[in-house]
């Protein structure tokens, strides 16, 4: 079998299936062995109406009490129906599923699946999923994949050609060899990847994800060994020592620098003016101020006589650091330009001349910068922002654009120092751990369904106070729907409760760039007041205006991820307030939350994140934020991190190398993070 085979010669892939699959960035037979289940769907045992906690998914056996109703809203129709076991009675919702008030027979029992709601005394469940007893006791039998889907995608279809797939797998891939799997005991790479699809048991898929997950941190941590090895006590050929408009731009800003910017700085510029090559990461809190260390870095190499660049994620953060830092370095004669994807031929090609004859200091952009087109003069300094959306190998790409430039890699999410220190151990650390003086701490609530209407009418009130608002969808549980169904059905019943002058629009990850971009400038812009997002927005995005963050089901998230998304309001004037709004509201959940409820402290949250992970649901609490892997999480996963770090530190750079090209036969892309974020 050839790993970088097309799909469509996958049994069952035919030509209009295989462009469904592309949406999904699976082009290979390896794309689609690597395309993991981001979770399982286990079916309990059916409960009785009184016995159902709210929060939870639970099963019921009941029947029909009354008829089927059908109500039109502004945008989609509501079916509802109340049912009863004995025990109690429940109210049922459906979205746009009319056929149901005569496809649901008086006097039948029906198993029905869904989240529990209780309010006003009442007992409610969303969406149910309706089968019948026979049905739900054969799901009961196995761990049911829950893939991420496109729409035309089903997690069948993509059960059915992992199937495939899987079954022309040769025993012997694996890079590591068995002496070292049963030192470390991981099972075989062929084992762990069908076992992960189609797990026999609980214990068989951890011990299946415990093999990917170790693959993920050692290969990343192999990849960094390998770069820090070939960056280590290298001189650098740009000598930097005039710093009189450096000076001038900290003069001249409209507040004072924080001691930790001061620090940080310091650090930085004696890095660049010792002599050797500086590999740096600034790690602060959100909204600590790292952007403007950036800027004083850039222009220290500028006015040196040479270039820089600065790598953002996204198209939006790359437009507002090019806005931010012309700004700041036209006074100083610093030229600055932009690079990014949605930019015409006729706009590239100009931006190229001018980075090839040198008539500008500072490129701005996304990875546009590290296209073969892009061709500088003396780059001096690479800097990454959001280091965790980049890959070893887009980084490297970058570095290759100049002559061994000074390195430097931001991060806005605190880790724990524990934990820092094996992820960037190829990198000095700079920790910014100090807010700008006058900034208004957020007010947090952390609340249960119960809260909503209270919610809603906030959030209300903050709109007509002339104010924005995120809420913000986790990722969904239920196999057949997507994150974007999920995003796109809360908008329309959020037009239900609000105002029709309220402008509302959603924002997902399979949007494509330009759509993406497009809404963020319209939210930037004041032409939204509620956007409903997945967690797209974590990444560095600015509008001073938006004093509001709801986040739905917030247990489903980490508190490191959690803070960085709060991060979002809070950045203007205004006093800003985030509300956690959890769907299961049990001790050890509230307790959890409540962390955040106590503390904007992004670099305690983060300790009290890893210290209250246990082995727990490794798939129910969505990753940290920092350091997206496909499958590992550096919190649940911590135990496994520091085994691969101990392996890594064990094997010499030659053989790091070696092991990285043997792995390349299946990890073809191990050491470059996707397009969401993803390692593998």
């Amino acid at each position: 079998m050839s790993l970088n085979e097309s799909i469509s010669s996958v049994k069952g892939i035919g030509e209009k299936t295989e462009k469904l699959f592309n949406k999904l960035d699976i082009y290979t037979k390896s794309d689609l062995l690597k395309y993991f289940p981001k979770g399982y769907e286990r079916f309990d045992e059916i409960k009785h109406i009184d016995e159902v906690t709210e929060g939870q998914v639970c099963a019921i056996y009941a029947l029909l009490k009354g008829g089927v109703a059908v109500r039109s809203g502004r945008r989609l129709k509501i079916t509802a129906c109340e049912v009863t076991d004995g025990t109690g009675v429940m109210s049922l919702t459906w979205f746009n599923m009319p056929f149901l008030r005569s496809s649901l027979k008086q006097g039948v029992h029906y198993v029905f699946r869904g989240n529990i709601i209780k309010k006003n005394g009442s007992v409610k469940m969303e969406q149910p999923k309706i089968m019948s007893i026979e049905e739900y006791t054969l799901k009961q039998k196995v761990l049911q994949p829950i893939y991420p889907l496109t729409k035309g995608i089903t997690s069948l279809m993509i059960s059915k050609a992992e199937k495939n797939a899987i079954k022309e797998l040769y025993a012997g891939l694996d890079y590591l060899e068995p002496k070292f799997r049963k030192e470390k005991d991981l099972m075989a790479l062929k084992d762990a990847i069908e076992e992960i699809h189609f797990p026999k048991s609980d214990d068989v898929m951890l011990d299946a994800r415990k093999r990917l997950v170790f693959d993920e941190f050692f290969l990343f941590l192999l990849a960094a060994k390998a770069e820090k090895s070939d960056m280590a006590d290298k001189k650098s050929i740009y000598k930097i020592d005039t710093d009189i408009k450096t000076k001038k731009l900290i003069a001249d800003l409209p507040y004072k620098l924080t001691g930790a910017q001061e620090r940080t700085f310091s650090e930085m510029e004696f890095d660049m003016k010792e002599g050797f090559i500086m590999n740096r990461l600034i790690q602060g809190d959100v909204g600590s101020g790292k952007t403007i260390l950036a800027a004083l870095a850039l222009c220290l190499v500028a006015e040196n006589g040479y270039q820089g660049a600065l790598m953002a994620p996204t198209e939006v953060l790359a437009r507002q650091h090019y806005d931010e830092l012309t700004g700041l370095f036209d006074p100083l004669g610093i030229k600055v330009t932009l690079i990014v994807g949605s930019m015409s031929a006729k706009e590239k090609k100009a931006a190229y001349e001018l980075i090839a004859s040198h008539e500008t200091d500072i490129v701005i952009g996304t990875h546009a910068l590290i296209q073969e087109k892009v061709v500088y003069d003396k780059l001096a300094l690479v800097i990454t922002d959001e280091q965790h959306r980049f890959g070893v190998k887009q980084r490297e790409k970058l570095m290759a654009k100049g002559d061994k430039p000074h390195v430097c890699v931001m991060s806005a999410t605190p880790i724990p120092r524990t934990l820092a220190v094996i992820l960037y151990g190829d990198l000095d650390i700079s920790i910014v751990d100090e807010l700008p003086k006058g900034r208004k701490a957020i007010k947090n609530c952390v609340v249960g369904n119960s809260y909503r209407e209270k919610a809603y009418s906030f959030i209300n009130k903050e709109i007509m106070a002339g104010h924005q608002v995120y809420i913000i969808c986790p990722m969904v549980s239920e196999s057949e729907k997507t994150d974007a169904e999920n995003v796109e059905d809360y908008t329309e019943s959020l037009k239900e409760v609000f105002d029709p002058r309220v402008r509302i629009a959603s924002l997902y990850g399979k949007m494509s760039a330009d759509e993406k971009n497009r809404v963020m400038e319209d939210f930037s812009n004041g032409k939204i007041d509620i956007l409903v997002s997945t967690t797209v927005v974590e990444v560095g995005v600015n509008v001073p205006n938006a004093t509001v963050m709801l986040i739905e089901n917030a247990e489903r998230f980490g508190l490191a991820q959690l803070h960085q998304l709060r991060g979002r309001v809070g950045r203007g004037d205004a006093q800003s307030y985030c509300i956690f709004m959890a769907g299961n509201t049990s001790p050890e959940v509230m307790e959890r939350l409540n962390i955040l409820n106590n503390s904007n402290d992004g670099f305690k949250i983060a300790e009290e994140d890893l210290r209250l992970r246990g082995p727990g649901d490794l798939f129910g609490i969505r990753q940290s934020g920092d350091l997206s892997f496909n499958i590992g999480d550096i919190y649940n996963d911590a135990s496994v991190l520091k085994e691969a770090s101990d392996a890594a530190s064990c094997i010499s750079t030659n053989d790091a190398k070696t092991i990285l090209e043997k792995a390349e036969v299946f990890y073809s892309n191990a050491f470059c993070f996707g397009k969401e974020g993803n390692v593998l």
